[in-house]
């Protein structure tokens, strides 16, 4: 008897796929999620890449799509959004999704999973958060305790590891308790189940036939290296698992009979997956039998007794579409007129596919809120048993089990937010897995406390600038109506149903300094993020500078109040004060408003004021204040300028009066003996001079007055001494009678009626000095002169001061005859003085001296008569001579 035995497979692919066409982008850090501030580096891989060829790269943000261009295949990253890449002549990517936030805890995962896979999460905090104590959750059910670690790692994961994975930390000594980011991690098959296919698909006895185990890596694992292994019934092949995904046979036999399976798994075996073949119809012939024969078919069925088939006299029976009811034991009766076979009966096994599965959720309906309980049922109505059941999420395997008693599964589980989604079930007996309808599920999560972050980021910004709130809960169900506040107050709100963010952009005025925070809401009650303070810093206005004096005029000593004050201007604003440019001193006024500065003022204080304010955003500078300090003029100097060494009368005096310090304009007034000679005005400062032309009378002293109004002072004063010439002198010769006789003493008197003492006199005889006599007092002075024959003549008398002599006119002595010897001489006088004569007349000079002076000249200190010594020129001799008292040279 010979079997033909066909094979048909499951289904028919073309083969393991060669690379794939489309790029793929891997991330340097592998994180998708960052803090604000970080950057991530983008590599559009998997082509063959030239060096001169550019990367475009597409980022979707929102409802905002860009794309730029780089040289070469990397790009760095700082804004959140879906990234895609596209090389020169290639389809664009598969999206890549990035987060940058400003939460103060994150944690981190790769971008793609796949079984086998060591899986690190990473727990991240801000460093200036200094947040530790973190745990590790999955599905809210804690995992680990990290502490200070960072790192959580699952080795070799595989599907039951997915879930929705969080960490929590805090800060030592402190109750409250951070919270992350949940990531869903979504482990991907690492290739789908094998597809085994012979070839040729219905060989002939002896004829070779090769089958073929067809799986597929993913691109982001085409490195990884599959064994293969082939199977007849539960037994393995004779060339065992190799890293080929062929099984030859050479030449068919029957003994090759029966139903062939394939397992591909990865080099560590973590990764297995199998399939299944089994024949499906068969041919069968007899040969060696003397005839003539008559066959018939007889078939065993397994609830019913046996049957013979109509209408099977053929030695060969084809059952052209095997029905469930074919399956039973058969076998087949030859019989000739002399002998009956039987043959060997065979049992036909009737595999009937599993029909469309139908997933049904209980309780029904297509919205759950986030913690309920759901319980997914697949029921296939049509199928041989055992059927194996998986429950699938998105294409991610949940749940399997297979059912040897009935037609149907269910798998019950606890809702989270990430089980939102499309659902379906599939059903698969070996004969071909069926898949249900999807189911789509929405998990309504309440919003969790949105983020409120403001951009760019700052705690200080200008009037002026333009600033974006954006309000971001990470977790909750969409739509959410974002709304945000300043101090209580509603400032915008808007819904948002494609994201889980919400922008708010304003131009900044000085009000909007305070406080804000937003609120999101889904339907679930409001949730409120923490408050962001951010102050609007309003540039200082130019200020006014204001000058405060105790009086009506700002004197030296006074102590001047310099107020500065921006009317604008946010706190704290530095004023600094200025005379003319150079810096006086600066104040802070930490709340605002105004300042002021104390000045105690000198004479140098007159001048331009100013001031400035700044407060970090630049700095105004007040109009200029002029201030003019009055300073008391100073006690004055008076000067007296002569034309030569001494004043004389005629000549012009100038006073100089000038006081070194006060403020113009200054009057001056000049004094003699307190008496105003005049006054004059120094408009810009300084002296003024007065000019006086010389009389006798303005010998004195002398003084000057200044007075800027603050007080007249007075210098001090200053003698001038107006020398005058002496006049002319009148030369008066006095005889005791009417004729000038010898012997009789003559008093020549000289005097100027004008001139300042003292004055020197000098008597001439024919031009030949007869003596000299001062007068200190001024006035005139007298020389008596005893006569001689010889004295007759012209006589003269010079008077002088220093400042020129004055001869007086000649007066002509005529002396008549001579006296006796014993006359005693005359001597002019209202009484009747005693005359001595002198012994001889001798040619002599005489020297009037008084005669008191000489001790024991004189014993009658009461006597009336004074004497005369006379010195002869040629020798010593002394004769005293009687002069009547009150006669001699003055």
């Amino acid at each position: 008897m010979l079997l033909w035995v066909s094979l048909l497979a499951l289904a028919s692919v073309s083969g393991r796929c060669a690379a794939a066409s489309k790029p793929m982008i891997s991330l340097q850090p592998p994180w998708t999620i960052a803090f604000k501030g970080e950057r991530v580096n983008l590599t559009c891989n998997g082509f063959p890449f030239n060096s001169l060829w550019e990367t475009t790269w597409f980022r979707r943000y929102q409802r905002t799509h860009t794309s730029s261009v780089t040289a070469g295949n990397t790009y760095e990253a700082q804004w959140p959004g879906e990234y895609r890449c596209q090389a020169q002549g290639s389809p664009q990517s598969d999206p890549v999704k990035l987060d940058f936030t400003s939460a103060s805890l994150i944690l981190q995962a790769p971008p793609s999973v796949f079984e086998g896979d060591t899986l690190a999460l990473r727990c991240r905090a801000k460093v200036e958060s200094a947040l530790n104590e973190k745990i590790m959750y999955k599905n809210r059910q804690l995992q680990s305790i990290l502490g200070d670690a960072s790192d959580f790692f699952i080795h070799h994961v595989a599907l039951k590891d997915n879930g929705g994975y969080h960490c929590t930390a805090r800060r030592e000594g402190y109750s409250s308790v951070a919270s992350s980011n949940v990531v869903q991690i979504r482990v991907q098959e690492l290739f789908p189940r094998p597809v085994l296919t012979a070839s040729p698909s219905r060989p002939t006895e002896g004829s070779p036939v090769t089958l073929t185990c067809k799986t597929q890596l993913p691109p982001q694992r085409s490195d990884v290296q599959l064994r293969f292994c082939f199977f007849r019934k539960d037994q393995g092949v004779e060339s065992g698992c190799s890293s080929s995904p062929e099984l030859q046979i050479p030449a068919i036999q029957t003994k090759h009979s029966g139903y062939y399976w394939c397992q591909a798994q990865t080099i560590d075996r973590y990764t297995v997956a199998k399939c299944l073949l089994w024949w499906v119809h068969f041919d069968l012939c007899l040969h060696g039998v003397p005839g003539p024969i008559s066959v018939s078919w007889y078939k065993r069925p397994k609830l019913r007794g046996e049957m013979e088939i109509p209408s099977s006299q053929e030695a060969k029976f084809r059952i052209s579409t095997v029905q469930s009811s074919d399956a039973g034991e058969y076998y087949c009766v030859a019989r000739t007129s002399h002998l009956t076979l039987n043959s060997k009966p065979i049992t036909i096994h009737v595999r009937v596919p599993v029909s469309h599965p139908v997933l049904t959720l209980m309780p029904p309906g297509v919205q759950a809120r986030e913690g309920d309980e759901v319980t997914l049922q697949c029921e296939a109505h049509r199928g041989s048993l055992p059927i194996l059941y998986q429950f699938f999420h998105e294409d991610a395997l949940l749940w399997e089990e297979k059912d040897a008693s009935g037609r149907a599964s269910a798998f019950s589980f606890s809702l989270a937010a990430e089980h939102s989604g499309n659902y379906y079930c599939t059903a698969d007996n070996g004969l071909g897995a069926r898949r249900s309808a999807a189911v789509t599920l929405s998990v309504q999560v309440p919003v969790s406390h949105p983020v409120l972050t403001l951009m760019p980021p700052g705690v200080q910004v200008r009037e002026g600038d333009e600033v974006t709130l954006q309000c971001e809960a990470h977790r909750g169900s969409l739509p959410i109506l974002y709304q945000f506040f300043h101090e209580d107050a509603l400032l915008w709100e808007g819904k948002d149903a494609s994201g889980r963010a919400s922008a708010f952009s304003f131009s900044l005025a000085a009000e909007h300094s305070g406080n804000y925070y937003c609120t999101a809401d889904n339907g679930f009650g409001p949730q409120h993020s923490e408050a962001v303070t951010f102050s609007v810093i309003v540039p200082a206005s130019r200020p006014v500078l204001m000058l405060r004096a105790p009086g009506a005029q700002a004197l030296v000593g006074d102590v001047v109040e310099l107020h500065c004050e921006a009317q604008r201007g946010s706190p704290p604003i530095l004023y600094r004060f200025y005379h003319e440019d150079v810096t006086l001193g600066s104040s802070s006024a930490p709340t605002g408003g105004g300042v002021s500065f104390n000045l105690s003022l000198t004479a140098e204080h007159s001048g331009n004021y100013s001031c400035e304010a700044g407060n970090g955003v630049g700095a105004q500078r007040s109009e200029a204040v002029t201030l003019s300090v009055t300073v008391p003029a100073s006690r004055p100097v008076l000067t007296l300028r002569t034309p030569g060494a001494r004043a004389l009368v005629g000549d012009t005096v100038e006073l100089h009066c000038e006081a070194q310090r006060g403020s113009p304009p200054i009057l001056y007034r000049f004094y003699h003996e307190d008496v105003t000679l005049g006054s004059s005005s120094a408009p810009s400062g300084g002296g003024v001079c007065f000019s006086l032309s010389l009389t006798a009378e303005h010998s004195g002293n002398y003084s000057c007055e200044a007075s800027n109004g603050m007080g007249a002072q007075r210098s001090e004063a200053v003698t001038l001494s107006v020398t005058v010439p002496v006049s002319r002198p009148v030369l008066t010769l006095r005889a005791p009678g009417a004729q000038a006789l010898v012997g009789d003493v003559v008093e020549l008197h000289c005097e100027a009626q004008r001139g300042s003492p003292p004055i020197l006199y000098q008597f001439y005889h024919e031009d030949v000095t007869l003596g000299s006599s001062s007068a200190p007092t001024g006035g005139g002075v007298s020389f008596n002169l005893s006569l001689t024959a010889e004295h007759s003549g012209n006589y003269s008398c010079e008077a002088g001061n220093g400042v020129g002599a004055q001869r007086s006119e000649a007066v002509t002595l005529s002396i008549t005859g001579g006296r006796p010897a014993c006359d005693t001489p005359r001597i002019r006088s209202d009484s009747e003085p005693t005359y001595y004569n002198t012994p001889a007349w001798l040619e002599m000079q005489p020297v009037y001296t008084n005669a008191a002076a000489i001790p024991g000249l004189l014993e009658d200190k009461d006597s009336p008569v004074i004497y005369s010594q006379v010195k002869h020129r040629w020798g010593r001799l002394t004769l005293p001579q009687a002069t009547p008292r009150g006669l001699g040279v003055i």
